[in-house]
């Protein structure tokens, strides 16, 4: 019977330790994730996976100009370490609570400093016209609007700009609110 016991512990403590091992890798290194929705149409369509390198996050780097990110959309509220514990992708598959509707999958346009223009259905950053191969159609007529960063802060858009909630309607992307960068 000890022998049993013994066996069913190694077990059970190999399995504990793949898990945690697992959870602070996709936690605090690397995370495959979905995209959801045509906001980056046609660099990632729908349903495509990517792997986030979280490391910009672990680490706080900033991201730089046309790095495509996952975003906390919910810029009006402070995260914390718990946040990023329990909003990991593989604990919210375990526990079944995934809230994906929350996080963006943006790309770069702005950072802290930079004054974001939006006029004649082009987009230019401190006051010269971005040269952005990946966009998939010119925007729709707009009103001119003028952003500029704050410190902390980045200014996100979409590739499909017709059909992206970003940072003209969200507002800027506090540094913290950057969990990953696209691999």
């Amino acid at each position: 019977m000890k022998k049993i016991l013994r066996e069913v512990w190694s077990w059970s403590s190999s399995i504990a330790i793949a898990v945690i091992i697992s959870l602070l890798i996709s936690t605090f290194v690397v995370q495959p994730t979905k995209v959801l929705g045509h906001s980056m149409d046609p660099t990632l369509q729908d349903n495509k996976r990517i792997f986030v390198s979280k490391l910009t996050h672990t680490f706080a780097f900033e991201a730089d100009y046309g790095d495509i990110v996952i975003i906390d959309s919910r810029v009006d509220r402070k995260r914390t370490f718990k946040d990023d514990l329990m909003e990991n992708g593989l604990l919210s598959f375990i526990t079944g609570k995934e809230d994906d509707h929350i996080y963006f999958v943006k790309r770069v346009i702005g950072k802290p400093g930079d004054t974001i223009q939006i006029k004649n259905q082009q987009v230019y950053k401190n006051g010269e016209l971005l040269d952005e191969p990946y966009v998939k159609e010119k925007m729709n007529p707009t009103a001119e609007k003028t952003y500029v960063v704050p410190d902390d802060h980045i200014f996100v858009m979409g590739d499909n700009r017709n059909h992206s909630t970003d940072s003209r309607e969200i507002g800027f992307i506090p540094f913290d609110h950057v969990l990953g960068k696209k691999m």
